[in-house]
């Protein structure tokens, strides 16, 4: 059995992506935790990404720019499952559907993904790519991507801390963010984004992430009485494309 000093990391990188960490036949998730790990791994996985972006464009065969982004954002999607974009899927069909809150909810656990699931992820997409294919397979998209994944995972806290959960039920329930884990998960992808793209541009995309999450937590409680999983992960995947816009705003 892992040392108990290892839970936090195990479960951030067991939850956040599809890499086999050990976990007992029993064991709950510990995503309280897990929690100030969030955009440690979410930097992990924006620098896989780079390094595959990084990677093709040494390779004259790879085309253009755009290739080499959409292939970085593929590792991405592979790397984490889409998890978070299943969420925004879910959340955009939820929303999207007419009827009362229970009724959002259970569109929103349907496993299928509607008209407005899918045109969410074309947008989501597209948006990703422009700008990562804006910024080029150099420095500037590499280190879009490394602070693109430390404040999106980071906006999930800030969403938690933000809201209450809609259902009485749900992995939600057991990701509890205080002012300890708030205050060091923002410190961490704060200062990864700031490493990553200097003071002004990474302050500029940490405030659009903490906005994006606070407005995200607001629309979630009017719209769906409350947070659930989805609203998280739609959370993390519009963050994760508003970073990589802002980078090139600012590399331009």
């Amino acid at each position: 059995m892992p040392a108990p000093f290892l839970d936090g990391p195990r479960h951030a990188v067991g939850f956040l992506t599809r890499v086999p960490v050990p976990f007992a036949p029993d064991e709950a998730p510990k995503l309280t935790a897990a929690a100030p790990w969030f955009p440690v791994v979410g930097a992990a996985v924006g620098a896989i990404g780079g390094g595959v972006l990084a990677l093709l464009g040494l390779v004259a065969s790879a085309g253009p720019s755009g290739v080499a982004a959409a292939l970085a954002l593929t590792a991405v999607l592979a790397l984490t499952g889409a998890l978070h974009e299943d969420g925004l899927a879910d959340v955009a069909d939820g929303l999207g559907v007419h009827g009362d809150r229970e009724r959002r909810l259970a569109v929103m656990r349907d496993p299928r993904n509607g008209t407005f699931g899918v045109l969410a992820l074309i947008v989501w997409f597209f948006v990703g790519w422009s700008a990562l294919s804006g910024l080029g397979t150099g420095g500037d998209g590499v280190t879009a991507l490394v602070a693109a994944g430390a404040l999106s995972r980071g906006a999930i806290l800030v969403h938690v801390a933000a809201g209450r959960p809609a259902r009485p039920d749900g992995a939600i329930h057991a990701l509890r963010v205080g002012t300890v884990t708030l205050a060091v998960g923002t410190a961490v992808a704060v200062g990864t984004a700031v490493a990553c793209l200097g003071w002004l541009p990474g302050l500029v995309a940490a405030a659009v992430a903490g906005v994006l999450a606070l407005l995200g937590a607001v629309g979630a409680g009017r719209g769906l009485g409350g947070l659930t999983g989805d609203t998280c992960g739609a959370t993390a995947a519009v963050s994760f494309a508003a970073v990589l816009v802002v980078a090139l705003a600012f590399a331009a």
